[in-house]
């Protein structure tokens, strides 16, 4: 019988309470070996340093050494480990770990209220927590293969069925894990002249969603901003899915429109990207360019399915510039993707799909 390594994590938070509820949600996964807690940021280094963890759980604020300096260093000496920030919701910790998560952190954590009690904080790590962990080491945690850290599986890219590929009219992207860097390195690649609107589904709270758009606004040729009901998607104009709500585009494609709703979760997610791809089937048929990149899990790919039975394009970001391979993974292994593609070259293709369109548009 093979026998997997554990997964050797280190806390790092100055939080006696933060640090008593991670213990317990740990201690629930026999997956993972908890191998030390450190109560600053120069002590979480030196831990770092002797222990060699193969993740690290990082509070933001703490003394001597916040979390944004320890990651630094982390980075600085080569260290090769994974992290996952341990964030507050507010809107100062949204924008640092924001910069965490561009910073080269793996994903993050919000931390569960002191007002919510003991009971329902462990609860709350335990049911976001854990399943992050074990979809970044895949192979030690049991999960189905999700990560660079196994051999690649044999793709099925399905022939599209169309003689030739269909003239793109909306670009919608679907992201989890990793999302906020990965998203930084694709938009800005595209030019501001666009001629297609394009739609983000990524998964985070609504604070999160919201400072991750003029983030992404002060990086970009194009605008981006969160979505707003009603409002007509343009050309050249990039929207992102407020936190906790669903984005839908509803109408006929020459004049369609933005629905946001707070219908119930899809695949434990609001924003969902299967209710974004579904309903850009419903109103642009053949003429969607869905791009689903890294992220954990399998939303996206109900949504795929019927992209593909309308005829659009798909394409999924490679495993080996994939945080976690999870939604892409699925997508690719269905055979439902046209092209496999690293992320550098997602957003070439993204252009040279809009340009074959611009090019077919009337004078």
């Amino acid at each position: 019988m093979e026998t997997r390594s554990l997964i050797r994590l280190l806390v790092v938070d100055d939080s006696a309470v933060m640090r008593s509820l991670l213990r317990m949600a740990l201690a629930s996964c026999p997956e993972i070996e908890l191998v030390g807690v450190a109560v600053d940021g120069i002590a979480g280094l030196e831990a770092i340093e002797q222990l060699r963890p193969d993740l690290v759980l990082l509070d933001i604020e703490m003394p001597r050494m916040n979390g944004l300096e320890v990651l630094a260093a982390i980075r600085k000496r080569r260290l090769a480990v994974k992290v996952i920030m341990c964030s507050t919701l507010t809107r100062r910790g949204a924008g640092i770990t924001l910069e965490a998560l561009a910073s080269g952190a793996t994903d993050y954590i919000a931390k569960p209220s002191a007002q919510n009690g003991v009971r329902e904080g462990l609860e709350t790590l335990s049911r976001e927590l854990l399943p992050k962990i074990l979809a970044l080491f895949p192979a030690r945690g049991g999960s189905r293969p999700a990560h660079n850290d196994v051999d690649p599986l044999p793709l099925r890219i399905a022939p599209h069925p169309a003689a030739l590929d269909p003239a793109a009219q909306v670009v919608v992207i679907g992201v989890s894990t990793g999302g906020p860097a990965a998203l930084e390195k694709l938009l800005p690649a595209l030019p501001a002249e666009l001629s297609l609107p394009v739609l983000i589904v990524q998964h985070m709270p609504a604070l999160f969603t919201t400072l991750l758009a003029e983030r992404l606004n002060g990086l970009c040729t194009m605008p981006v901003r969160e979505a707003r009901a009603g409002e007509i998607p343009r050309a050249g104009h990039v929207y992102l899915a407020r936190g906790d709500w669903h984005l839908q585009i509803v109408g006929a494609a020459a004049r369609c429109s933005l629905r946001l709703t707070q219908s119930a979760p899809e695949q434990y997610c609001r924003p969902s990207v299967d209710v974004l791809f579904r309903s850009a089937a419903t109103v642009y048929g053949a003429g969607v360019l869905a791009v689903v990149l890294t992220g954990m899990g399998s939303d996206g790919l109900d949504g795929c399915r019927a992209i593909r039975t309308a005829g659009g394009r798909i394409l999924a970001q490679d495993r080996e510039t994939s945080a976690v391979w999870g939604m892409p993974g699925v997508v690719a292994e269905a055979g439902l993707a046209d092209e496999v593609l690293p992320l550098d070259m997602l957003g070439v293709e993204i252009i040279r799909s809009t340009a074959r369109y611009a090019r077919r548009e009337p004078a």
